[in-house]
């Protein structure tokens, strides 16, 4: 449980992450149901983005669909207008449910509580429901309004136009239409009292130009199974129009309360969109009459049982995702709520779409899908949720001809990924990313067009999911395609140096982009020898257990050629390697020619707080200060490339020299550092990667760029530190190891894993190590316990060592 004891305004955009709730389709910030735009509540939509003209293009944010406003003679009870005398809000992450109960002391000593529990269904992701109640301990007048809000909070928007109003049968619809592509978007919504009507005075429905219907109306309309509700004239309302001056239908009741006797209703919602994600083939109904429809589903079902159905399925993902930590309830918290993170924004109703750097928390990076995903959330999903892995990787086959396109459009032939992805594959990502704090210009950046790695990155991704679950039918159908067009994409990008006869991969960025436009970068040259060994692998493969297929691919793509070149590429590519005596790579040609000031040094000649630190002048760009994890991640990436000895003497040069301008990089630090048995520093950085979205303390501006939101990556990081790390798992061509070096603090920890269709539960205390087979598997699987000898653990079957972890 996820929870704070007092409202601070301060913390509103900071609650609006940590609490969030999603469900794979749709992310709700964890705002109070009477905040809207200004508190930056939002509903963002997986997969639906728009432009409007002269301004980035980003994902849609919804009307909201959990708006409840609670007034007492005229005044609005909310903790920013009024202190309460008590607040809580809390996360049940076991069940994605969030809470609130706030307590306002009025002038005459009257307390009024409000609580609300809401969730986004995870049996049925188009649904959600809010349970709402209102007590006070004196007799009072309150006036309820509850509904849809779709006075959107929008970075480069609007991006809601022609809104339209409804109300049919007691379901409220409020239905408008992007600007670009004017696909639909429809919010419905029907709150079902649970009070004595005694207590009503008035029962309303209020949209955006007036009134759309009474008490008597709505009873009329409920008796009916057609017909829209017109809006009222003013002339039919006592001369007042009830407009409300923003895009909302909302219920309003007013009713004399009671003391001690609590005013609750449920609000049943559903969301729909013209997404373009489903595709199942059959025509579609309107997007306000889907949700219409949906919305009648779930009040018919009841809150008990939609909440039940989405608990099961919760309670499903936490009996494969949860990792357990014994002896230190901090890190144990940070941890849940990292896996929490990524499994409210994992789309398990498409493979179209995947996850942005940003997940669902609002619209920061465009919503770009990033090499984030491939290389720091996709190890917890091949682990534990193997299924939205390949739905993830299938995302980057349906963006195939983005990426295309991509290459071509830069003079190149295969495919070269978008750096920042939206649904088609083309890139969003502008030349002109960060903004000049001192002169209000744009900067040109090169993160779109140099940072090639992003291509290696997929290939990579594609290729350890194969190895992780023995999928052929992915690779064959699916994966393959991928890789080959990756690996022909640096066949076209690299260069021979005429003088050593080897190719080189030059003017690009690493995962460093404090210094664009640089040679032979280390991590990015490792990640392109990678991708030229999988593709020859690929081939390899299906010329031996899939011929046809091969066959097909290879004359559909002409490949021929191109798979004789990738054997002269793959022996002659140039590879940094560890410089003789110290075991330093250098991170690409000519760093070690940089300056080498401090990180401190380099803070100290900040000027603006939000000052970019990169882009040619900026304070680090001509200093061996970094921004993140570069060489660092290329030795945990191919740790068995490198000894210890090499691993170590390369965190210790870079990690004093890195920024952690990215939440990628602690996480890196953390891996390597548990790797070479620096447990404490290990643990140091695992708690800044699994704390991010609890605490906050992350960067939220680059120049006058917000960035906030939440972490995936981070968060994903925060699990394999966990896993791969203090757990020391890893995964052999042949077997298992698990290696652990538990943090000082930790008596226990204990996670499941799948590998090749096979789950095993691993516990680790100082004293032994525990494997368990699930007794389902259909097959046994060889481990390695610290380094011990070889055993297979067969179905249902119990292994343990007696060797003590450090």
């Amino acid at each position: 449980m996820v929870e704070d004891t007092a409202f601070d305004p301060a913390a509103i955009e900071k609650n609006g992450c940590k609490f969030m709730i999603g469900n794979g389709r749709a992310g709700v910030r964890g705002t109070l149901e009477e905040f809207s735009r200004r508190q930056l509540a939002a509903c963002t939509l997986a997969g639906l983005y728009d432009q409007v003209p002269g301004k980035w293009r980003e994902p849609v944010n919804a009307p909201n669909p959990f708006f409840v406003r609670v007034w007492l003679d005229g005044e609005l009870l909310s903790p920013e207008s009024r202190a309460p005398s008590a607040h809580r809000q809390r996360l049940d992450l076991r069940a994605a449910l969030h809470s609130r109960e706030t307590v306002f002391r009025l002038d005459d000593g009257c307390e009024v509580t409000l609580r609300a529990e809401r969730f986004l269904s995870a049996a049925d992701t188009h649904i959600g429901a809010l349970r709402f109640a209102v007590s006070t301990s004196g007799g009072c007048r309150l006036v309820i309004e509850a509904g849809i809000d779709g006075d959107v909070w929008d970075l480069n928007g609007p991006h809601l136009r022609d809104f339209a109003e409804s109300e049919r049968g007691g379901v409220m619809r409020l239905a408008a239409r992007t600007q670009e592509q004017g696909r639909a978007v429809a919010v419905a919504a029907a709150v079902e009292p649970a009070f004595a009507k005694d207590d009503l005075r008035g029962d309303e429905m209020i949209g955006w130009h007036g009134r759309l219907a009474h008490a008597a109306a709505l009873r009329a309309a409920n008796a009916e199974e057609h017909g829209r509700v017109a809006r009222a004239t003013q002339s039919a309302v006592s001369g007042d129009s009830g407009a409300i001056g923003a895009p909302r239908i909302l219920r309003r009741m007013t009713l004399v309360a009671r003391a001690g006797i609590e005013y609750s209703f449920v609000q049943y919602i559903a969301i729909f969109a013209d997404d373009g994600v489903d595709g199942e083939g059959r025509p579609a109904p309107s997007a306000a009459d889907a949700a219409a429809a949906a919305c009648r589903a779930a009040r018919a079902a009841g809150y008990d049982a939609l909440l039940a159905a989405h608990r099961a399925v919760w309670a499903e993902r936490w009996a494969r995702s949860d990792v357990q930590i014994e002896g230190d309830d901090g890190a144990q918290l940070a941890l849940r709520h990292s896996i929490y993170q990524l499994l409210i924004i994992a789309p398990g109703h498409s493979d179209r779409v995947s996850i942005p750097a940003r997940g669902l928390s609002g619209q920061v990076y465009k919503g770009g899908v990033f090499w984030d995903t491939e290389i720091f959330m996709l190890p917890f999903f091949n682990h534990t949720q193997p299924e939205t892995a390949r739905r993830l990787l299938a995302y980057r086959r349906h963006t195939l001809d983005g990426a295309r396109r991509k290459a071509a459009d830069l003079g190149f032939r295969g495919a070269f990924y978008a750096w920042e992805s939206q649904e088609t594959g083309d890139d969003a990502c502008t030349y002109f990313n960060v903004t000049d704090v001192f002169t209000g210009r744009p900067l040109r950046t090169y993160f779109r067009d140099r940072q090639v790695h992003i291509s290696a990155d997929v290939a990579v991704a594609v290729w350890r999911h194969f190895e992780q679950t023995g999928d052929l039918g992915f690779l064959a159908g699916t994966g393959a395609e991928v890789v080959l067009e990756c690996a022909r994409f640096f066949l076209s990008r690299a260069c021979i140096n005429p003088d050593t006869r080897r190719f080189e991969l030059r003017d690009v960025v690493g995962p460093d982009e404090y210094h664009e436009r640089v040679d032979n970068n280390a991590f990015t040259n490792a990640m392109v020898a990678a991708t030229l060994r999988i593709a020859l692998d690929t081939l390899a493969l299906l010329a031996e257990h899939a011929q046809a297929a091969r066959a097909e691919l290879v004359a559909r793509l002409d490949y021929g050629d191109d798979a004789r070149r990738l054997e002269e590429m793959a022996a002659a590519l140039y590879r940094p390697q560890p410089a003789p005596g110290t075991g330093i790579i250098e991170q690409f040609d000519g760093y070690r020619r940089l300056e080498d000031a401090s990180l401190a040094e380099v803070r100290a000649r900040v000027i603006k707080p939000n000052e970019y630190w990169g882009a040619t002048h900026g304070v680090a760009a001509n200093t061996k200060v970094i921004k993140q994890a570069d060489v660092v991640l290329m030795t945990h990436l191919f740790r068995d490339e490198f000894s210890d000895e090499v691993k170590r003497a390369n965190w210790e040069y870079y990690e004093p020299r890195t920024e952690h301008g990215s939440s990628l990089s602690p996480c890196v630090y953390a891996l390597v550092a548990a790797d070479i048995g620096k447990t404490d520093w290990a643990y140091r950085y695992f708690l800044k990667t699994a704390t991010i979205d609890l605490t906050g303390n992350s960067k939220q501006y680059v120049g006058p760029l917000y960035i906030g939101g939440t972490h995936p990556a981070a968060n994903g990081g925060a699990w394999m530190t966990a896993v791969l790390g203090f757990g020391g798992l890893r995964m052999a061509r042949d077997f298992v190891s698990v290696n652990p070096i538990l943090p000082s603090a930790w008596r226990a920890l204990a996670f499941r894993f799948c590998t090749r269709g096979q789950w095993f539960a691993v516990r680790v205390t100082r004293a032994a190590i525990t494997v368990t087979a699930d007794a389902a598997n259909t097959a046994p699987a060889a481990f390695e316990l610290h380094g011990g000898a070889r055993r297979d653990c067969a179905p249902g079957e119990t292994i343990t060592s007696a060797t003590a972890t450090a």
